[in-house]
């Protein structure tokens, strides 16, 4: 009976190579061209969309006898142009009516868009198609033209010069691509999830609010960032609705400081700082939940 010989390379454990210190040394990575590329597109189109940023920074440090320079930067940095903008201008109520705006209006969305959205993604009901459609002709609608009908509207009901006249406006026009978002989101969610709560003793409120809300909160999130920025960066039912300085949101209020002859630049970019910087700062924390929210509903 023959014998079987085993190689002397089973076995055998290699180790990695060290060097002199004896730990271990990692192997280079090699950046392909491919990546190099699309790195550098990358950081050139991003350069591209701060650069406009970057030189409103520069301009609101500007001081006012530099406005008129060629030079990129100035000679020395007013830092007070940002007190001054604050002390000698409606900025400070301004900020707080665009926060009023833009909370109050994302909170009545998703009170009226969660409920609306859950029914139409659970319900096969009938005209529920006729009900998307209908709520996708309305974002076909540019307040724009609607502004004569709602101040008439609004100035029969005496709610002229209203923070809330404009959280009501602003949350009608962002009310159908909530319930779109959402509705595609609630339609992803496998609704034996919610049937096994039910059984647990859970009924269709507390199904919704334990077992499917959390799940869908990416597109909540989405649906809030969306509804929040275009409630802070409105302008023209602001300007429309609002004829006094005291109720008039940050748009209007930073529109203030372009005269019918000059310009305070170095003013106008520094209340375009302070109106800029809520938004990115909350766009910062909650933007992995904006990419996951988008993809909602895009494969079940």
């Amino acid at each position: 009976m023959a014998q079987q010989t085993i190689p002397a390379a089973v076995g055998t454990h290699r180790s990695a190579p060290t060097d002199g210190s004896g730990r271990p040394v990692r192997p280079r990575r090699t950046l392909r061209p491919r990546t190099v590329v699309v790195a550098a597109v990358a950081w050139l189109i991003a350069a591209v969309f701060l650069l406009p940023y970057l030189q409103m920074v520069i301009t609101a440090l500007r001081p006012a006898s530099e406005l008129r320079d060629a030079t990129y930067l100035p000679d020395h940095f007013a830092w007070s142009n940002f007190v001054d903008v604050w002390r000698e201008s409606n900025l400070g109520s301004n900020l707080r009516v665009t926060l009023l705006v833009a909370g109050g209006s994302t909170l009545l969305v998703l009170l009226v868009a969660i409920p609306a959205a859950y029914y139409t993604a659970r319900v096969k009901y009938r005209g529920r198609k006729v009900f998307l459609l209908l709520v996708l002709v309305t974002q076909m609608f540019q307040p724009t033209s609607l502004l004569v009908g709602l101040y008439r509207e609004f100035y029969q009901l005496g709610m002229l010069n209203s923070v809330w006249t404009l959280v009501l406006c602003n949350a009608a026009f962002n009310l159908a691509f909530a319930i779109w978002i959402l509705t595609a989101y609630f339609s992803a969610i496998p609704v034996q999830l919610e049937e096994a709560a039910m059984i647990d003793g859970l009924g269709r409120g507390g199904a919704l609010l334990r077992v499917t809300l959390p799940l869908a909160m990416p597109g909540v999130v989405t649906a809030v960032i969306f509804t929040f920025i275009a409630a802070w960066n409105e302008f023209v039912m602001g300007l429309t609705l609002s004829t006094v300085q005291e109720s008039q949101p940050l748009t209007v209020g930073i529109n203030s400081f372009i005269g019918n002859y000059t310009v305070q630049w170095n003013y106008l970019f520094a209340a375009s700082v302070i109106a800029i910087v809520p938004v990115v700062v909350l766009f910062a924390f909650i933007e992995r939940h904006v990419v996951s929210g988008l993809t909602a509903g895009s494969v079940k």
